[in-house]
């Protein structure tokens, strides 16, 4: 993109926050305009990384500059009360930031879900293909929790489910970030995460599935699937992100673009602890739960449909104009 189809596409948005401030710094009340403020301010920070990127002139680098400065004192200067930022950050910046990184998020989802696809192939064709995945004592406890045969049937009580809910956290939580943290060896780290992930989870379903424990083990992980693997897969996505960093530094020094591409990733990770939290939930109070399979599957497939239409719509109808995904 030229540097004037730039200035023409953003031109409003910057004047809208010009006015925005002026109202602010003589100490008035901006009225309506204060509720796109933090979302204009957001918008000017990745237009000006961009501008910097593509080498346009100084002074236009040096307007925004100044622009996010007087926003950015203004911002802390009138900071909202704790509630609105958060509901605000997850109806719209949290899915805006997944979609600004969509090509790392796609790539991080196409290699689990490749490795799980081929994986699960291979199973499907020798069995005993499962051991090279999947350890013996990992086997024998993935029968005695989905066999018919072999699984404990027996009802939770509310105690085990909260014990069960703090479990899931801490231990989806460390996958996750560990995933995050290996995007800063090239890259490497985050994708052979993701690969071993996929594997493991379709080495597992494949095994489950030859030992006839097919159905309690997608009713058991349909729900909350959703949110949680979802989140693995972001947190590869921001770590492969990251990885780049490293890798490509481009035209900024190595530590800045660390640095860069760690701000452009921590309202993804904030996102994907949300999700986490959400799927501890499900897991602990819904999954376990022994109930009609349609109804299970039903309620999986709503679970799925809500996590990816929020993904891709959520924030698009108050976003600015021109800068809904940032990937322009």
């Amino acid at each position: 993109m030229r540097q004037s189809q730039f200035e023409q596409r953003y031109r409003p948005l910057w004047e809208r926050l010009e006015a925005t401030l002026k109202t602010l710094e003589k100490n008035r009340r901006p009225g309506s305009a204060a509720a796109d403020f933090a979302g204009d301010y957001q918008s000017l920070c990745h237009q000006l990384a961009l501008a910097r990127e593509r080498g346009y002139s100084l002074a236009l680098q040096d307007y925004l500059n100044d622009l996010m400065l007087r926003a950015h004192r203004q911002l802390y200067r009138h900071r909202t009360p704790l509630l609105p930022r958060l509901a605000a950050f997850f109806a719209a910046g949290f899915p805006r930031a997944v979609r600004r990184q969509w090509r790392w998020h796609l790539i991080s989802s196409a290699a689990f879900v490749l490795s799980a696809l081929l994986v699960w192939g291979l199973i499907q064709y020798d069995p005993e293909l499962v051991h090279t995945v999947v350890g013996p004592d990992q086997v024998a406890d993935l029968e005695e929790m989905y066999h018919p045969d072999l699984r404990d049937t027996g009802v939770r009580d509310r105690a085990d489910d909260v014990m069960m809910f703090g479990y899931y956290i801490y231990n989806n939580i460390g996958i996750a970030f560990r995933t995050f943290a290996g995007g800063l060896l090239l890259g490497v780290g985050a994708l052979l995460a993701m690969l071993f992930n996929g594997s493991f989870f379709g080495a597992a379903a494949a095994h489950l599935s030859l030992a006839g424990a097919s159905q309690p083990f997608f009713t058991f992980v349909i729900a909350h699937g959703a949110p949680e693997l979802t989140a693995i897969c972001l947190a590869g996505g921001a770590g492969l992100r990251l990885g780049w960093a490293v890798l490509a530094p481009g035209s900024w020094s190595r530590v800045d673009a660390i640095r860069r591409a760690a701000r452009e990733c921590l309202p993804v990770m904030y996102g994907v602890f949300f999700l986490l939290v959400a799927a501890a939930f499900i897991e602990a109070f819904w999954s376990s739960r022994e109930l009609d399979p349609q109804i299970k599957y039903t309620v999986g497939a709503v679970c799925w449909a809500l996590v990816l239409l929020y993904l891709l719509l959520g924030g698009r109808s108050v976003a600015p104009q021109g800068s809904r995904d940032g990937s322009e």
